[in-house]
């Protein structure tokens, strides 16, 4: 699959990681955006350790972020010739954890405004967890998807609906 190496963040992913989130001790998003999207040097040297497999690119992605402990979020450009804010939104973290979190940008505004960022939507197993939603977060989603607005849970399992491969298909490339 080809796409271009456009680094730039869309707008609104922009407006989004520019908003602080706040960790709290563990009771908020733990997520720590970063200025740009990795570089496709970075990208690959990332992939390829996370696999264990040399021979692979990082090409079908875009990191934007990651959580404390290092496991990255980004965008996963599995959808042939299309936008970058229509790819989905997925985690690999730092323990081999994976997950897809939104079927695209839209979606993912709604998860973040929920209270949950990558990690919190990626491990759901933590059932005490109470998310908060962000007011600055929800301006964002309902300027940039109006039309998008529903609860994380439902976010999370609509792109896990359409997207029920993605841990075997990340783990088919381990070594």
């Amino acid at each position: 699959m080809t796409h271009t190496d456009d680094r730039r963040f869309p707008p609104a992913l922009a407006a989004a990681l520019a908003a602080p989130f706040d960790f709290d001790d563990g009771e908020g998003i733990d997520f720590e955006p970063f200025p740009t999207f990795l570089s496709a040097e970075d990208t690959t040297d990332w992939f390829r350790a996370w696999t264990g497999n040399t021979e692979l690119n990082g090409d079908d992605f875009r990191v934007f972020g990651q959580d404390g402990t290092g496991g990255y979020a980004a965008f996963w450009l599995i959808r042939p010739d299309r936008p970058l804010p229509d790819q989905p939104v997925v985690f690999l973290g730092s323990e081999g954890e994976t997950g897809v979190l939104a079927r695209d940008l839209g979606d993912f505004l709604w998860l973040l405004a929920g209270g949950f960022g990558p990690c919190e939507a990626a491990t759901s197993y933590e059932p005490d967890r109470t998310p908060r939603p962000d007011p600055e977060l929800t301006a964002v989603a309902e300027r940039f998807a109006p039309d998008r607005r529903q609860p994380p849970t439902a976010v999370v399992e609509q792109a896990t609906l359409e997207f029920p491969d993605f841990e075997d298909t990340i783990m088919d490339l381990c070594r």
